[in-house]
């Protein structure tokens, strides 16, 4: 009877986690746009950094023998 109440109890434990979970986008459609916006922003700013920190450091590569 133990593992049967043991079952039950994990049971009602997973069910409980999973109604404590964020289910839906509660973002409306234009704030759902600004953020992916936004987010798009932060990464062409890493992305420009990435390439600039590239090109510095490739031309002191470039001098090495093939």
């Amino acid at each position: 009877m133990a593992r049967g109440n043991q079952r039950d109890k994990a049971r009602e434990k997973n069910q409980k986690d999973m109604a404590g979970q964020k289910n839906k986008n509660t973002q409306s459609g234009t704030e759902f746009a600004r953020t992916k916006e936004a987010q798009a922003a932060i990464m062409r700013a890493k992305q420009e950094a990435s390439a600039k920190k590239g090109e510095s450091s490739s031309g002191a590569t470039s001098d090495k023998k093939k």
